[in-house]
C-alpha cells in the first residue's frame, strides 16, 4: 500500500533504520526546505535531503493513505489498535517486501535496504566519507562495512600505471 511504498522508499533512498523510520514525525520534514531530520544512535539529529519520489510517495500516504490519527508520528499502524507504527513493524514491511521481489540476503530486513543505499551511492560517484554522512556513522570503517565496493565494475575503469605490470 501507500504506507508502506513511502516506508521503503524512506529506507532505500536515505538508508535509515528500522527504528529511524518509525520514530519519523511530522516535525522532521521540512517540505519547503526539501529535507528531513533525522535522529539516529547517540540522539544526535542530522538533515537529510529529501528526493522527489520518497517526497511524493509520503504526500500521497499522507493524503490518501494514512488514517486521520491526531498522532505526531507520519507512520501509524494500518489495524486496531490504531498508534504509531514500531520498529518491529518497520522490519516487518522490509522484509515483506524483499520477499515478494524474491530477495534472499544474509540479513533480512531493514538493514538490507541501508547496505544497498550505500551502495548505490558509491555507484553514483559519492564518496566514502559522503556516503558515512548521509549514513549517519562516526567512523569512515564504519561505512565501509556498509558500502560494498565493486571491484570488477573499479578493474574496467583503473587507469594503468605507466612502467607498473599489471596484476
Amino acid at each position: 500500500g501507500l504506507r508502506d511504498r513511502a516506508v521503503i522508499l524512506l529506507l532505500a533512498r536515505l538508508g535509515l533504520r528500522a527504528w529511524d523510520g518509525a520514530a519519523l514525525s511530522f516535525a522532521d520534514i521540512d517540505w519547503k526546505g526539501g529535507r528531513i531530520a533525522v535522529c539516529g544512535k547517540g540522539r544526535r539529529q542530522a538533515w537529510l535531503p529529501l528526493p522527489q519520489d520518497l517526497g511524493d510517495a509520503l504526500l500521497k500516504y499522507i493524503r490518501e493513505g494514512r488514517p486521520p490519527l491526531k498522532l505526531r508520528h507520519v507512520f501509524t499502524k494500518e489495524r486496531p489498535p490504531l498508534g504509531p507504527l514500531t520498529r518491529a513493524a518497520v522490519t516487518h514491511i522490509a522484509r515483506s517486501a524483499l520477499r515478494r521481489a524474491g530477495i534472499k540476503a544474509p540479513i533480512n530486513g531493514a538493514h538490507v535496504f541501508r547496505h544497498s543505499a550505500a551502495t548505490a551511492m558509491l555507484r553514483q560517484g559519492v564518496s566514502l566519507a559522503g556516503v558515512g554522512a548521509v549514513l549517519r556513522h562516526r567512523s569512515p570503517s564504519t561505512t565501509g562495512h556498509y558500502a560494498k565496493v565493486d571491484f570488477g565494475l573499479l578493474s574496467e575503469i583503473a587507469q594503468a600505471w605507466q612502467g607498473v605490470t599489471p596484476c
